[in-house]
Parts: C-alpha cells; sequence; structure tokens
C-alpha cells in the first residue's frame, strides 16, 4: 500500500511511501493483541493492595460466649470475619502481575495493531522534523493541518525529541513516542497515528527482522 509523505506544514510532498506488507499487510491476529495488551497492562500495575486478617487484628482474642449451650452458632473472637470491624477473610495481598510474553506473540501483536490502522486508514506519514523550541502553538497546527485537533492521536519519531516531546505534553489525547518504545497498547489506544519517515524505517527494520 502507497500512502503520501506530507511536510509537517500539511503540504504534499510529492512523495510517496511503500508500507511493508510483512509489517502492516499481516492477517491480523486478535489473540495476540489481547495477550500483549494485557502484558502492559499488567505491568502497569502495583499490586500494593493489602487489607488485614484477623491475625493481624488489634482485637482482643478472648473467646466470647461459651461453645456450646447458648442455642447460636459458635464464635471465636471478635477479629473474626463473621463480626463488623473484624478482618476480611481471603482479602488482597501484594503480589507481581507482570507475567511473561514470548517475543514473536509480542511482534505479531504490534504487527496486527498496525495492520488494523491500515485496513481502518488512520496513519499518516510526514517527513521527518524537528522543532527550535518548545511551542504547544505549534504542535496545535500540525494538528489542525491534517483536522487531528481533539482527536486522540499518536506521534511517532525515530527518536525522541525533547521539544517537540514538550510540545505536545499539555495537549489532551495527543502523545508523542518513539518508534523504540511504541507498543500494542499505545497503537489502538489512539484513533489516528502518525509516523515520519525515520521512525517508518525502523519499524521496518525492527519488525521484519528474522523471526
Amino acid at each position: 500500500m502507497e500512502l503520501t509523505v506530507y511536510k509537517f506544514s500539511g503540504e504534499d510532498t510529492g512523495r510517496k511511501v511503500i508500507l511493508n506488507e510483512e509489517v502492516f499487510g499481516v492477517e491480523p491476529n486478535d489473540h495476540a493483541i489481547w495477550l500483549d495488551v494485557k502484558q502492559f497492562q499488567a505491568n502497569q500495575r502495583q499490586g500494593t493492595h493489602k487489607s488485614k486478617d484477623r491475625s493481624e487484628m488489634s482485637g482482643s482474642t478472648r473467646k466470647l460466649k461459651k461453645q456450646k449451650g447458648t442455642g447460636g452458632a459458635r464464635a471465636g473472637d471478635i477479629n473474626s470475619p463473621v463480626f463488623v470491624g473484624g478482618g476480611r477473610a481471603f482479602g488482597p495481598r501484594p503480589r507481581d502481575y507482570s507475567f511473561k510474553l514470548n517475543k514473536k506473540v509480542k511482534r505479531l501483536a504490534r504487527k496486527s495493531a498496525l495492520s488494523y490502522k491500515v485496513i481502518e486508514q488512520q496513519i499518516t506519514v510526514l517527513e521527518d522534523f524537528n522543532f527550535e523550541k518548545p511551542r504547544t502553538k505549534d504542535f496545535i497546527e500540525i494538528l489542525k493541518k491534517f483536522e487531528l485537533e481533539g482527536k486522540r492521536t499518536l506521534l511517532v519519531l525515530d527518536k525522541m525529541d525533547r521539544w517537540i516531546s514538550l510540545s505536545a505534553r499539555n495537549i489532551q489525547r495527543a502523545q508523542v513516542v518513539d518508534a523504540l518504545s511504541l507498543n500494542t497498547h499505545d497503537i489502538l489506544h489512539a484513533k489516528y497515528l502518525i509516523l515520519t519517515e525515520g521512525a517508518l524505517s525502523q519499524i521496518d527494520q525492527m519488525y521484519n527482522s528474522a523471526e
């Protein structure tokens, strides 16, 4: 598939790029996407949740009443989970939610996500550019030129540019990443993808390497 290369001012450069079918034209694998997004979200979890069980409560351990003869259920101390203010039964414990995912599965998931963007015609290619200083207004102008203002947009650079990153930092629904940091979650979370030529070349090299 061919895509037109634009200047960041919105003008057509007169050049086109051909998207690599091995990266942008694969049959999307939804299960691989689900696994990769699940791993990404699991890695974001702190896992520091904790509640006290009955052994950690500070209440008395005295038996509340005799075992038999009261006509009611047996009861131990006031820290029992069946009483208000008692410990929690089977409560959450600190844990690590991260899990391993094979590199081939992650590569397939990212190819699948990129292929979905091609199918939905949600990829724009820009020539490489940079800002001389951080200026939010300039970044908003780029979005306006491509009618993306207010839409969830992900700009992918070949390498992170500090001024571009700072220019987009305060814009809602806009995110800037470099090609090495690109992941399935960010690709699918964004409605539109803007790739610079340098980023496109890097993505080709990373995801089209020998399996």
